[in-house]
């Protein structure tokens, strides 16, 4: 099937960056991007479609999320980490059976393609639910199984989290199409014995891949790590060799030191930057100009639904492109540019999707729409400015993955939008 879009706004690419071309067409094959330009192609397609008022984008990468947590939405608000994960979170975690991890999973799809997200990064358990249901919907995610270690007595040999975190990758690492792929993770130090990173980080490196991992997040958390360890979250996983031949993912990274940004970057790793679930949790601002002068792939996530509280990538956007200015006093800080890169391409690259997060011809049609006919978005003078500062989740329009339409004006079109609804209730009457 091939699919032209008419009359388009475009945001664009080339050799000096974004373009934004007006009233142009672009051409979908299949799964690919096959046509961009000012001026309408020679080619015949199956379909054309007048997309007037409309500016097609790369679509939102959410780089870090807990997709099964929009049950637990709102719970333990107004408290701080530490006290909200045990407290809150934890006791109901417990309870979780496989359905709920599905539903959830499912309700978390529901509101990313609806916001514009074509592919996230998750972390959580039961992680054979989340992938099927990703496949069913046809969403692409990163799935990370996370290893924990609570007991110093405990062997790696006896460490069932590690044995089902390769069991994921052996079974659906590539599966749909490329649409899933599966990372390796690591909850966090304060979660983690030291025994069980080191053995879980050397039978990792010998695949190759990512490690999606929590650091940094909190000050006690930093600070606990330097006190049990002598040094540093990062330097902790670095010297147990959880970035020996893995592309770091590090979630958070809220107190990193310039060494440890330093050590990030010389290992060419990721932070995931989550503005929102950051301030909410009080946890403080993340040195993200550090860390782009730095040369770390910066990305941007919402963290799980408990902690921000929704999955929004555009209020993602929007809070790191405005943040960051008024906590350095500097409104040059983050160009609107570098912040857009993040919630798209820099994501795509930290997954290891090379061919995604940007509208280039040969890339996938991870496309999303916005509808432009909307007050609060005339005039559209810079289409980055407009997006990073404008937008809301609520403007888009379509939302497209490899070239399959997932969502359109309202309409879910590989989502049972009153069946997930149904099912959640099941599961919150059975929460709580």
């Amino acid at each position: 099937m091939k699919t032209l879009f008419e009359h388009v706004d475009i945001l664009t690419e080339n050799e000096s960056g974004y373009v934004q071309i007006r009233d142009g067409y672009l051409g979908v094959d299949g799964a690919t991007i096959c046509y961009i330009g000012q001026d309408a192609p020679a080619d015949a397609y199956d379909q054309k479609r007048n997309f007037k008022n409309k500016l097609l984008i790369p679509g939102m990468v959410n780089g870090h999320c807990h997709s099964p947590m929009t049950l637990l939405r709102g719970v333990g608000s107004d408290k701080p980490l530490q006290t909200w994960l045990f407290d809150y979170m934890v006791p109901t975690e417990d309870k979780l059976r496989p359905e709920d991890i599905r539903v959830g999973t499912q309700l978390a799809l529901l509101e990313m393609a609806a916001t514009g997200t074509t592919s996230f990064s998750d972390m959580y358990f039961m992680c054979d639910e989340t992938i099927e249901a990703c496949i069913q919907a046809g969403m692409k995610a990163n799935i990370g199984r996370p290893v924990q270690c609570f007991d110093e007595s405990e062997s790696y040999a006896d460490s069932t989290r590690a044995q089902d975190s390769f069991r994921l990758y052996r079974e659906y690492n590539g599966a749909a199409d490329g649409k899933i792929l599966v990372d390796f993770a690591i909850h966090a130090e304060y979660t983690c014995k030291p025994h069980i990173v080191k053995a879980y980080a050397e039978d990792c490196a010998k695949l190759g891949g990512r490690m999606h991992i929590h650091i940094s997040e909190t000050a006690s958390e930093h600070d606990e790590c330097i006190g049990r360890h002598g040094k540093t979250p990062t330097q902790f996983f670095h010297d147990l060799g959880a970035m020996e031949n893995l592309h770091l993912m590090a979630a958070h990274g809220v107190y990193l030191t310039d060494e440890d940004i330093a050590i990030i970057a010389e290992h060419h790793g990721s932070v995931m930057h989550n503005p929102t679930s950051n301030m909410k949790l009080g946890s403080g601002f993340a040195p993200i100009d550090k860390m782009v002068k730095a040369g770390v792939n910066v990305a941007l996530g919402t963290d799980g639904a408990a902690s921000n509280n929704n999955l929004n990538m555009f209020e993602e956007l929007h809070l790191a492109s405005i943040i960051h200015n008024g906590f350095n006093t500097n409104a040059e800080i983050l160009p609107a540019n570098e912040v857009f890169a993040m919630a798209t391409k820099n994501g795509a690259k930290m997954q290891g999707r090379e061919n995604c997060g940007a509208l280039i011809v040969g890339n996938r049609a991870d496309i999303v729409a916005i509808d432009l006919d909307k007050p609060h978005l005339y005039p559209n003078f810079d289409a980055l400015a407009t997006l990073c500062y404008s937008v809301q989740g609520a403007d888009v329009y379509m939302t497209m993955v490899d070239g399959e339409v997932l969502y359109e004006n309202g309409a879910y079109l590989t989502l049972d939008y009153d069946r997930i609804l149904f099912d959640a209730k099941r599961s919150i009457d059975y929460l709580y």
